[in-house]
């Protein structure tokens, strides 16, 4: 999917926040994930929900089924995810998702991922190669600031300088995008 590039980014652009719930680690089973749909970074319109292996690799056909099915779907903009991966290295294919979706994808973290680590991580799960292929396609990991607060970012179907806007549309109560707090904070209430 070719980058998105969004003539005007209006203030109440439909965004989808999506994050995992906790788990413990070392178990087995399932993990909710929590999507939020939020109008800029202003209000909360809706709330959808799914499940995730733990360490497995459904994240990404679970994403994009919630989002399809989801009755939101028609007004979403974009998805914006709290990194590629979820339950434990379950990870999600950002270009997939946005191919899938029809919908431009960010991936962000506070922290720069470690790849050489997760490539570790990884070796001692089944699929290894395809999770870290997954993990590759996923493109460069950029750096950008908001309110003075690094973010590591990876794009699907967007351009960096409207994926840098989005951000800082979205980050009104904090440095982090309200979509992604939200649904932290939603996802981390909630167990299965």
């Amino acid at each position: 999917m070719e980058p998105k590039k969004f003539r005007v980014i209006k203030p109440e652009i439909r965004i989808l926040g999506v994050d995992d719930g906790k788990f413990a680690l070392h178990t087995e089973g399932h993990v909710i994930v929590v999507g939020v749909v939020f109008r800029g970074g202003c209000s909360i319109d809706g709330v959808m929900h799914t499940h995730v292996e733990i360490d497995g690799f459904d994240a990404t056909e679970r994403l994009t089924s919630m989002i399809n099915s989801s009755p939101h779907c028609k007004q979403l903009r974009l998805i914006m995810l709290n990194g590629i991966t979820f339950a434990g290295f379950n990870v999600v294919d950002i270009k997939k998702l946005s191919t899938g979706t029809e919908l431009p994808v960010i991936a962000i973290t506070l922290e720069k991922p470690d790849l050489e680590a997760v490539h570790k991580a990884l070796s001692h799960l089944p699929n290894a190669e395809e999770r870290w292929n997954t993990v590759l396609s996923a493109g460069e990991i950029r750096e950008t600031r908001c309110r003075r607060k690094k973010l590591y970012l990876e794009l699907a179907g967007i351009s960096l300088d409207n994926a840098k806007e989005i951000i800082d549309l979205t980050s009104t109560n904090s440095s982090f995008p309200e979509p992604l707090r939200v649904a932290h904070l939603i996802a981390s209430g909630v167990s299965l």
